[in-house]
């Protein structure tokens, strides 16, 4: 779908109420069901979650407002979660990157350091102690 079309259709939806978006909605995918040769891209998890959500609301005939507001929400919920992935993402990225050709290794212990025969390390001798 070009742009164009995209702004239309979007300049077309803002003017309804969400009671007849929804109504588009339901007709969409009602098409999309029996025409589309191909399904458009899966959604993550969170956004199956919303959906699924936001069905079930409409099915118990929940108001067009308070389905809008816990959209709103889980949609800035949503967000945050984005969010923290990218973060935790880029921490992860940072450190594997920092470590690159890196090998963290133990020094090999002296026969100084480790009592004969136990592989024990000796307590250092404590002060005022003979």
């Amino acid at each position: 779908m070009n742009e164009f079309l995209k702004k239309r259709i979007d300049r077309k939806l803002e003017v309804l109420p969400d009671e007849r978006v929804y109504q588009i909605l339901d007709y969409i995918e009602f098409l999309e069901s029996k025409y589309a040769a191909k399904t458009s891209g899966e959604p993550g998890p969170f956004q199956k979650l919303a959906e699924t959500v936001e069905d079930t609301m409409r099915a118990g005939r929940l108001s067009a407002g308070a389905i809008r507001g816990t959209m709103d929400a889980m949609s800035a919920a949503g967000r945050v979660m984005g969010g923290l992935a990218a973060a935790g993402k880029a921490v992860v990225d940072q450190v594997a990157g920092g470590n690159e050709g890196q090998r963290l290794e133990t020094p090999p212990a002296s026969s100084e350091t480790r009592l004969p025969g136990t592989g024990a390390v000796p307590l250092p001798p404590q002060a005022g102690s003979a």
